[in-house]
């Protein structure tokens, strides 16, 4: 019998839509070269609205890291989780990913009623959850969590570059941009590097 974590919202038994806690579920840092992959969970509470929530792709830096504090302070509860290089390349992006966004939902204070999480997959999580695509855009709790989730991997990116600053993790984040392609040719991978994505397996062969 499949997971129920795995059925759509159609597919689940009546009571779907009962009152109860919604957490939404967002990732950021996919398609980066280095780095972890991160995801938060966040319980908004409905008597403290929060304005200006978006999908943090479409904020400016300042704005997301003014909302990044607003969301910790304001929001009933959140948690950011990790999955490191070394999963990412053990068990692939994807899993890796799901991984991450599992441990965010299990890390929550307070255990949510249901799940909403960005794109067209989901965690194996025990309570019921929904995959909403664009979900980013739709659904305030998952644009808190996307936020959450992008500061703290720019964040994550400052750090690399300060142990690594012969690659520019400041400025393209880890994503293969042509400064970054050009350093790894130069410098090869650090120890931050996922060996197991292309680009940069390529720069490992002899």
């Amino acid at each position: 019998m499949r997971s129920r974590a795995f059925l759509r919202a159609e597919q689940l038994p009546l009571g779907w839509d009962a009152p109860g806690l919604v957490a939404g579920v967002d990732e950021a840092g996919r398609g980066p070269l280095a780095g972890p992959v991160v995801a938060a969970a966040v319980i908004l509470d409905e008597l403290q609205p929060i304005r200006g929530l978006a999908d943090s792709k479409k904020l400016s830096p300042k704005t997301r890291e003014r909302l990044f504090d607003e969301i910790r302070a304001r929001a009933l509860c959140c948690c950011i989780a990790e999955a490191s290089v070394e999963e990412i390349d053990r068990l692939n992006i994807l899993q890796a990913t799901l991984l991450a966004m599992r441990r965010a939902v299990e890390g929550l204070r307070l255990r949510p009623h249901r799940v909403l999480v960005d794109g067209n997959r989901l965690p194996v999580l025990s309570v019921p959850a929904e995959a909403i695509v664009q979900g980013d855009s739709k659904v305030q709790a998952i644009s808190a969590a996307s936020i959450l989730a992008k500061v703290h991997r720019d964040r994550l990116c400052a750090q690399l570059h300060e142990r690594h600053p012969q690659y520019g993790f400041d400025t393209h984040k880890g994503y293969g941009t042509q400064a970054h392609m050009a350093a790894l040719k130069t410098h090869g991978a650090c120890a931050d590097h996922r060996r197991s994505f292309a680009p940069v397996r390529a720069v490992l062969l002899p």
